[in-house]
Parts: structure tokens; C-alpha cells; sequence
């Protein structure tokens, strides 16, 4: 009996220990943060241990938890979806189904997943298309890109570019009744990084007469020059997405060769050289002192070039577009930005928002003090949270009043 007893307190306690998680203060219904964040470590450790066990490599076991989340294209009363092609690259389009005498807007989006997950079908991003599409009364395309580990940059890009080109067609805009001068991109995580870079190169592009209306990026990922800005110091191990796991995603993003995860795990890759992308970056400039919370900047900490000449994406501002020039940020549509306070990207979004800004363009940014990274997950049941709601409902009244 004693040793049952003795049994039953050591597994209590070990599962009040995985379970138990310090969170700040600020954060918003913490025991349902905290079975969150057991969840989602208790997978990424099961994916480490199948990779330790050589079964799968990391990323492929990830990617496949992520694909039982697909769900099939549903229609409903309120909004009709349709797998269908644009250009050799999977969509999932989402119509209204009320009838309009007017052209509808058009929203491309782009989904998260650290260019190595996720998909239009999952059910996170199907459901946040349709609501979109149904309270905005905009036709949305979501995008399939294709995935890392097997493709790297810029591949992924290209993929959205593509169906962003095929899209601003006037022909196409007929067919689905969409007004050319009411379109606008956006994303989350690695997608608001896609969203971001798309706009960049449409306004460049003379082949396209459409000028996007608006961006729209939540929680996006901009740079990957600096690992140690303040929001990952902060953040480092918080729910959903920790450093390390950004940090091999921006890595597989580029490769798969571990030498330059652990170069960007040491923040130390980018060669006295390229200096310059520094002054992009800087966020003793760019982020306001309150978001700075005590952090010094101490300047550039360099590395060899060998890695940056194997893999020069790292600086091209279609993979990161917090480095662009300010010449082409100043020819941005309207901006609107998400971030999160317990996000390792925050200060990526900040950094950007205070240079669209300089750039003399309309920005509008949405700072949620008691989310963390990847927070519109978990507006649907099961896992609802209350700032999960408010930063949807923010997001789409932004799009109906501005695109």
C-alpha cells in the first residue's frame, strides 16, 4: 500500500511539474496557457525523440503532426471552398456566398509554420479564411506553398509570387468577381514574412499594372541577421515558439546543412563585410525603450564569411524584409502589423513598424501585452482564449475599414 501511495505522489508530482510552467504576470488565463504550452511541448519532445531515434528527421516528424490537422474544403451557408490551381501551385479559394452588385475585395493569404509546416487545409487556417471572407466580403486565396526540408528559399517565395501574379490578372479578377483596386496580401509567422516580401516585389514589378491595397502581417518573421534583440532574449522559452525552434526554422528555411544552424544559434554568421545589414536592425534605433526592457545593445558580433557566400539568401531582403532599402519602403501600401508581447519576433514586427513609418507610410500596429507567438491558433474550441478573440476581431475590422 505505502508504495502505491509512494507511486501515485511521484506521478502526481512529475505531471504537476511538465505541467506547471512560470508564466508573467501580464498573461491572460494561465492554467489554460499552461496546458497549451504541455501540449505542445510534450509534441516537440516526441518529435525529438523520433529523431534521436533516427526514424525521422525533425522537421518530417513536425510536419507530419501538422498535417492531421488538414481538413477537407467544406462548404457552408455563408461561404463556398474550392481547392482548385493557381499556376502549378495549390489554393484554397473562399467565396461569399451572399449575392453583391459590387466587385468584392480580394485577400491573398499566406500561411505560418516556419516554411516547414501548415498548409491552407489545416484547419486553423481554413477556419480563419472563411471567417475573413465571410465578414469582409472579400474573396480569399490561401496559398500552399511548398515546405522545407525538401525546398529551401526561394522557393517558398516563388510559389506565393506566383499565385500573387496569376491573381492580379484582370481576367482572373473577372472571373471571381474581385475589384483590382481593393486587393490586398497577408500572413502569419513565416507567412506575414511571405506577405511582406510579395509586396515588396510587386510594387517593382512592371509586368503587374495592380498595385496591392494593403499588407497585413501578424506576428511576422523579418529578419534573420540578429538572434539576440531583446524579444529573444525575453522569450526565449515561451509557449509555442521557442529560439532554438525559430532558429532552425530560419535555418532550414535556408538549408540543411546543421552547420549554419548552430552558426545562428551563437548569433555569430553574418561576416564584417556585410556590416551595413546591421544598420537595418538596429534596435537601440528602432524599438521603443519600453521594448527594449533593460537590454544594452552592444554592437554586431561578426562571424566567416564561408556561410553567407554558401547561402546569400540570408541577406536578400525576399527572404528578409526588414532589410530592405528605404526607397522601397516607401513605396508600401497601408500596413498593419500584429505583435505579441511574449513572442520571440516581437521585436521584428516593432523594428519594422518604426522603419515603414520613417519610410512616411500609414501603419497601423496592433500590440497584444499578454499574447504570445501564434495566438490566433487558439480562437477556435478547444483551447479559446479570450486574447485570441480580440486580436481576430482587431484584425479583420482593420481589413473591412481599410481594404
Amino acid at each position: 500500500m505505502g508504495l502505491k501511495i509512494l507511486f501515485f505522489l511521484f506521478v502526481t508530482g512529475f505531471i504537476a511539474y511538465y505541467i506547471y510552467t512560470p508564466l508573467p504576470d501580464a498573461m491572460e488565463q494561465k492554467l489554460k496557457v499552461m496546458m497549451i504550452d504541455a501540449v505542445t511541448r510534450t509534441l516537440y519532445n516526441v518529435v525529438g525523440f523520433v529523431e534521436l531515434l533516427g526514424l525521422k528527421p525533425y522537421i518530417h516528424a513536425l510536419m507530419l503532426f501538422s498535417r492531421g490537422e488538414d481538413v477537407a474544403a467544406v462548404s457552408d451557408e455563408n461561404v463556398t471552398v474550392t481547392d482548385t490551381v493557381f499556376n502549378g501551385i495549390p489554393v484554397r479559394v473562399f467565396i461569399p456566398t451572399k449575392q453583391n452588385k459590387d466587385r468584392r475585395r480580394g485577400l491573398l493569404y499566406f500561411h505560418g509554420g516556419g516554411w516547414c509546416t501548415g498548409s491552407a487545409g489545416m484547419n486553423t487556417y481554413d477556419l480563419l479564411a472563411r471567417m475573413t471572407a465571410n465578414a469582409i466580403d472579400a474573396v480569399v486565396v490561401s496559398v500552399s506553398y511548398r515546405l522545407a526540408p525538401e525546398y529551401h528559399f526561394p522557393t517558398q517565395f516563388e510559389d506565393v509570387y506566383t499565385v500573387t501574379k496569376y491573381f492580379l490578372q484582370d481576367h482572373v479578377l473577372s472571373e471571381y468577381f474581385v475589384d483590382r483596386d481593393r486587393i490586398g496580401v497577408s500572413g502569419d509567422s513565416a507567412g506575414g514574412n511571405l506577405a511582406a516580401a510579395v509586396v515588396l516585389q510587386v510594387q517593382e514589378d512592371k509586368n503587374i499594372d495592380i498595385q496591392l491595397k494593403v499588407q497585413a502581417l501578424i506576428y511576422p518573421a523579418l529578419q534573420a541577421v540578429d538572434f539576440d534583440t531583446p524579444s529573444y532574449q525575453q522569450n526565449k522559452h515561451m509557449p509555442l515558439l521557442s529560439r532554438s525552434l525559430m532558429v532552425r526554422f530560419w535555418s532550414e528555411y535556408f538549408t540543411n546543412d546543421t552547420a549554419l544552424y548552430k552558426s545562428m544559434m551563437s548569433n555569430r554568421f553574418i561576416p564584417l563585410a556585410s556590416r551595413h545589414t546591421f544598420a537595418f536592425v538596429n534596435w537601440e534605433k528602432y524599438l521603443p525603450e519600453k521594448f527594449r526592457k533593460g537590454h544594452i545593445y552592444s554592437g554586431p558580433q561578426y562571424g566567416n564569411a564561408d556561410l553567407l557566400n554558401k547561402y546569400p539568401g540570408i541577406l536578400d531582403s525576399r527572404a528578409c524584409p526588414l532589410l530592405a532599402e528605404e526607397t522601397k519602403l516607401k513605396t508600401l501600401p497601408k500596413t498593419y502589423v500584429i505583435t505579441c508581447e511574449y513572442d520571440v519576433l516581437r521585436d521584428d514586427g516593432i523594428m519594422y513598424v518604426s522603419r515603414v513609418k520613417e519610410a512616411g507610410i500609414h501603419v497601423t500596429h496592433y500590440h497584444c501585452e499578454t499574447c504570445f507567438h501564434g495566438i490566433l491558433m487558439f480562437e477556435p474550441w478547444p483551447f479559446y482564449l479570450e486574447a485570441a478573440h480580440k486580436v481576430l476581431i482587431n484584425y479583420i475590422n482593420w481589413l473591412d475599414a481599410n481594404l
